[in-house]
């Protein structure tokens, strides 16, 4: 079981980790080049497809084959039993669909699933419409998480049904998938959002019990990893909130307040961005990419976290601890002392693959080096019965035991965000999630000139490239904010040109992916981008 103080991590963390300063000096510093580098192995783009469908599939397993039998849902943990959880649910939901997507599982064989999972959600115990966080697999009664936790939990609540819109979505069919949608709709608007903000605060809470009352005293405060139950509380057709309980609840003292770490700015959150799950369990299936506001470009927070909590592990963290190129990646998992929120200011030498492998949209070259060492190097220790165990720590030679279905979920979700984009379409551009987002105040980015979604390695300078496994191409996004004639050029390390990509062409604002071609020599290249008033160039390292 896990200690629930340490689960809620984010909110309980959240004061620790920004009263933390004992890395302040260093963390206003670029990460040094790590002294142990791992010597590239090379690899080709079809090795690399396949090690993606492997753990992919075996992590989905989890899912499929060890949900509980009676209801569906996805089992808490390896050995849990009847212990059953709706986060880690709402993940599975989106790893289902994943399944179908890749032909590992029919469709027809997903709906009914998810039919059997909507008939058992409807009729166990709800608070003001919300579910537990955990659930008895066959009755459907609460499984108390804490002494006072025996009622409604708004967070776990989100995931579960941000999990169900997201295959009310996809399933779009007459029949049983028609069945499976009103089963959806019907659960989502007896979700009662606004019973959660009725304290008299104006604030949203995360915590209701019918035996204690609002006495959890957890307002949903940012930034951590709930911004999707306010957004849904916004989005809601039937019970929702208001603006201003988002703003009352939500938007922290930071939000931003730009700081820097390694070499990275962030514009709100904890010292070193926190714990990796904040920037994955809210955006399984909500595209960062689309989503910027007065506080901050939502992708471009995420990833710098991402590179935030790499350069911690390759520059700062203690040498003993054995992190490197290939090992890196700090999020809550369970560890040799049990379980514990890992991250930069609360650190004890544990990796978990969730927190890499869950970053694939934003790093793919570098959690790429993770996933290949995951699957090679560390095989014998980490490969277990569904995918990648939970967790490893080197300098204690301890490897978990078993898997965590809320780490699980992040692997298969968000490496298909990364090969597919499929979870994020799907989602976010749902009406109802739309109206969320404006009445948060976060609307789609108009993109600077140049190339926003990459990321430069701070100690480099330079962008690592890793050719898509899908496409077999290299693919950068190139933004334009004014319309007009625009000559795109790849130049090789000497300055010759290796390729032109556009030749004085009219391109109007936006931002799109561009193929720099499938037969182009790995190496160091710039990428220059004249026209419009504007010239930008960005260093490009092709693997």
């Amino acid at each position: 079981m896990i200690n629930k103080q340490l689960w809620y991590g984010c909110l309980l963390l959240l004061c620790a980790l920004l009263s933390c300063t004992d890395k302040k000096d260093d963390s206003q510093q670029p990460a040094p080049t790590p002294t142990d580098p791992v010597t590239p192995v090379p690899v080709t783009t079809a090795e690399d497809k396949a090690l993606l469908d492997k753990v992919q599939q075996a992590t989905f397993r989890y899912f499929w084959e060890y949900a509980h039998p009676a209801s569906g849902m996805a089992r808490e943990r390896s050995g849990s039993g009847d212990v059953v959880t709706s986060g880690g649910t709402g993940f599975g939901v989106q790893a289902i669909i994943v399944g179908v997507h890749r032909g590992w599982i029919t469709r027809a064989q997903a709906v009914e699933r998810l039919n059997k999972l909507t008939d058992f959600l409807a009729t166990v115990d709800r608070f003001h419409g919300a579910w537990s966080h955990w659930l008895h697999g066959s009755t459907g009664a609460v499984i108390p998480f804490s002494a006072k936790d025996n009622g409604g939990d708004l967070v776990e609540t989100s995931f579960l049904m941000n999990g169900l819109l997201t295959a009310r979505a996809y399933f779009d069919g007459a029949g049983a998938e028609a069945e499976l949608r009103q089963k959806i709709t019907k659960l989502w608007e007896t979700v009662e959002w606004d019973w959660y903000a009725s304290l008299g605060d104006g604030k949203l809470y995360w915590h209701w019990s019918p035996n204690f009352g609002w006495d959890m005293n957890m307002p949903i405060t940012g930034w951590n990893e709930a911004l999707i139950t306010h957004l849904l509380a916004l989005s809601s057709p039937t019970h929702p909130v208001s603006s201003d309980v988002y703003r009352n609840t939500w938007v922290s003292a930071n939000f931003g307040r730009a700081q820097s770490f390694a070499g990275y700015p962030l514009k709100m959150g904890p010292s070193y961005g926190g714990p990796l799950f904040f920037a994955h369990y809210s955006f399984l299936s909500l595209d960062p990419r689309q989503m910027e506001d007065t506080y901050t470009n939502y992708w471009q927070h995420n990833q710098n976290h991402t590179m935030i909590n790499r350069a911690y592990s390759l520059g700062f963290a203690p040498q003993g601890y054995g992190y490197s190129e290939s090992f890196w990646g700090l999020t809550a998992s369970d560890d040799p002392d049990g379980y514990a929120a890992h991250s930069p200011t609360n650190d004890n030498g544990t990796v978990a693959p969730t927190a890499a492998l869950g970053s694939f949209p934003y790093t793919p070259y570098y959690s790429m080096q993770v996933l290949r060492n995951l699957y090679k190097g560390l095989s014998s220790k980490l490969v277990g019965e569904y995918g990648l165990k939970d967790a490893h720590n080197k300098a204690r030679n301890w490897t978990a035991s078993g898997h965590l279905a809320i780490d699980q979920g992040p692997i298969v979700v968000m490496i298909e965000n990364y090969r597919s984009g499929l979870l994020w379409s799907l989602f976010t551009n749902l009406p109802e999630i739309q109206n969320g987002l404006a009445k948060a105040g976060i609307q789609k980015p108009v993109y600077e000139t140049g190339f926003p979604l990459v990321m430069a390695d701070v100690r480099t300078g330079q962008v690592d490239l890793l050719k898509h496994p899908d496409q077999e191409n290299y693919l950068v996004g190139v933004a334009t904010k004014t319309a007009g004639i625009y000559t795109l050029k790849l130049l090789r390390e000497d300055g010759s040109e290796a390729k032109t990509i556009w030749n004085a062409v009219s391109r109007g604002q936006g931002l799109e992916q561009i193929a720099l071609g499938k037969d182009l020599e790995p190496g160091k290249y710039k990428l220059v981008l004249t026209g419009a008033a504007a010239s930008q160039e960005q260093t490009l390292y092709l693997h």
